[in-house]
Parts: C-alpha cells; structure tokens; sequence
C-alpha cells in the first residue's frame, strides 16, 4: 500500500542534509517509516512511495535529489523505476534488495542506479555511510584531463572516452575509476577502495567493491582492470 508523507523542515534538527530531497520506495511499511523519521530527523525532506507507478509519478513531480529504491515492488520492479526515472531525469539510486545476489546488483547498476545494500541494515550504516555521500555525488571534481593509451578521464565534466567515445558511468563507478587511475599500475586493497570511494571505515562491503569493478569492467573493457587474487585491483596502463 503506497504511503507519501512530506517532510517538515525543522531548524533545531538541520544538518548538511537540510534541503536535500530523498524519495524512499519501499512496500514494506516497518522499513519505510524507519528510514524517513531518521532521514527527516537529520534534516532531509522525505517523501515515499509503496509501489513502482506510485515511484515513477512522485519522482517526476518532486524530483527528488536521491532515490533510496527497493528492487522488490508491486505494479512494477524497482529496475523499471530506476529506468524510467533515469530517462526522465539523472538522479542518483541507492538500491535496496533483500537477496544477495550479484546478477540483481550488478543489473541495478546497468540500469544507473549507483551503489546497493542488502538487507537487513542499519540506520546508521544507511546515513553515515550511503545517504550523504550519494547527495553530494556531484561536488566539485579537479580540474584537468587524464589520459591512458585509449582510455580518457575528464574530471571537471567527469565523463570518461574509450578509444573517443563517451562511456556513461554512474557517479560511484566514476569515482571508482578515478581512484584506480590517481596510481595506474599500483595494485589497491578492497579495503583502500572502500575507504577512498565509499569512506567505509572497516571491510564488510568488499562485495560491493566486486560488483562495481565488474560492472566498470564491462564499460571500458575487462582488459584495463586487473585482479590480484587476494589482494585487490589495479587499472593497466599502455607500457611507455
């Protein structure tokens, strides 16, 4: 059943999250209400949706600044949410998903949603080390142009070329990729990605460092990103 709330803006309790607008689509009334009172407790507007028609129309209304989007939804999926409301409009996707299977990951990052977490979760895992991060996906990038043989990093429009031509990347993927590049070569930890791109502090989300290399891969070619069994990645670059 579709629950929408709007948010009041409260002074007292306004972070960095005030006017910052999050839509959370989840049918599972429990979890919903859970992450909008923390959400709005730490300065969000939240609005909800229970269902994907219900998602899609909220979206193109309010529009929001991030999505927080269950892939489990009745009318349709959340991958047909993240598509719609993606065509219409970029925005970034925080995917919720009670299987933990990669093929679902790595198809909700193929349809532009940014990063997943599996339930259950925490509140604080959700806000500390997603939300905010997701809201300010966009900050200010350096300036200048990287280029690797045929592979090309354009920080201050953050669009990346292979062989010329533009590759879209979602915003985690982009700076995943960027974190790769600052050391071409050097072979990074799981556990040094985690805390650059996702600032995880510990090494309990070294899956979805996994996906999103898997998915990076199969947008600038397999052959640039090298494993080390064990260890981590590293982005090959032509020999000089």
């Amino acid at each position: 059943m579709e629950q929408t709330h709007t948010a009041h803006n409260s002074t007292a309790t306004a972070t960095q999250g005030a006017q910052r607008r999050v839509l959370v689509v989840e049918d599972d009334a429990t979890i919903v209400d859970a992450i909008a009172a923390r959400l709005r407790a730490e300065g969000f507007l939240v609005q909800t949706a229970g269902d994907g028609p219900a998602a899609v129309d909220t979206a193109e209304a309010w529009q929001p600044d991030l999505l927080i989007l269950d892939i489990m939804l009745p009318g349709f999926d959340g991958l047909e949410v993240c598509r719609r409301v993606q065509a219409a409009r970029p925005v970034p996707v925080l995917m919720l998903t009670a299987r933990d299977d990669e093929t679902d990951m790595l198809v909700g990052l193929g349809v532009g949603a940014d990063d997943y977490m599996t339930k259950p979760f925490s509140m604080r895992e959700l806000l500390l080390r997603r939300v905010e991060r997701a809201a300010v996906a966009a900050t200010t990038p350096r300036s200048g142009i990287l280029r690797l043989g045929e592979l090309e990093i354009d920080h201050a429009q953050r669009r990346v070329r292979v062989r010329s031509e533009d590759v879209h990347l979602t915003p985690t993927e982009f700076d995943l990729l960027v974190c790769l590049a600052n050391t071409p070569r050097a072979v990074l930890s799981r556990e040094q990605l985690l805390a650059e791109v996702w600032d995880w502090a510990d090494a309990s989300g070294t899956r979805t460092v996994d996906s999103h290399i898997k998915a990076l891969r199969r947008k600038i070619g397999a052959e640039r990103i090298r494993t080390v069994h064990g260890v981590g990645y590293a982005l090959e670059t032509p020999t000089p």
